[in-house]
């Protein structure tokens, strides 16, 4: 079967026409995805569980406001942190091999390891004593907020790149704004 367009009548093409193109030409959706009431059902799930849950943190926050103590003995401290670094050390180890093998997926344990780094920061800082308040100030600016922002940085330039690549997105929406191209 001979091909309708040619190499110079593709070049010609305006974007948006070559957009137009690649749209009718891909692989039709129902091959690869779910239905699409399933999908729209777990859009509706994820995003009332969402927004639930944060109009039920609120009165939450203010609760715990005004009725935490100052201070608090905490069971199982040693097993909290190294759990959360031990965590940490998964999330930047996966960044690092994902990143090394140039894997899209990095994306997601950087942004992860950034948040990560920051909640460190924070809880070294929140719960150091006073003579150890230098120390934890010290380490999260000079070291975790930093790498945090190097982690989610990336990973959003990353992101802003494939969807500045992707030959349906439209190069003049910007990328806080491009809608799933379902």
């Amino acid at each position: 079967m001979a091909i309708g367009l040619t190499d110079t009548q593709i070049e010609q093409m305006s974007p948006q026409d070559r957009r137009d193109l690649i749209r009718r030409l891909r692989v039709l959706p129902e091959l690869r995805l779910p239905p699409p009431h399933v999908i729209a059902r777990l859009r509706l799930v994820r995003l009332t569980l969402m927004v639930g849950g944060s109009v039920a943190l609120i009165p939450w926050i203010v609760f715990l406001a005004l009725t935490l103590p100052d201070n608090y003995q905490a069971r199982n401290w040693p097993g909290t942190w190294v759990g959360f670094d031990l965590l940490l050390v998964v999330m930047m180890a996966s960044t690092a091999y994902l990143g090394w093998r140039r894997r899209q997926l990095v994306m997601l344990p950087a942004f992860g390891s950034g948040l990560l780094l920051l909640a460190d920061a924070w809880f070294d800082i929140m719960t150091a004593e006073p003579d150890d308040m230098w120390l934890s100030v010290l380490t999260g600016l000079g070291a975790e907020v930093p790498l945090a922002v190097l982690q989610i940085a990336g990973a959003l330039a990353l992101f802003r790149f494939t969807m500045l690549a992707h030959p349906l997105a439209d190069p003049s929406v910007s990328v806080w704004r491009q809608r799933f191209q379902i």
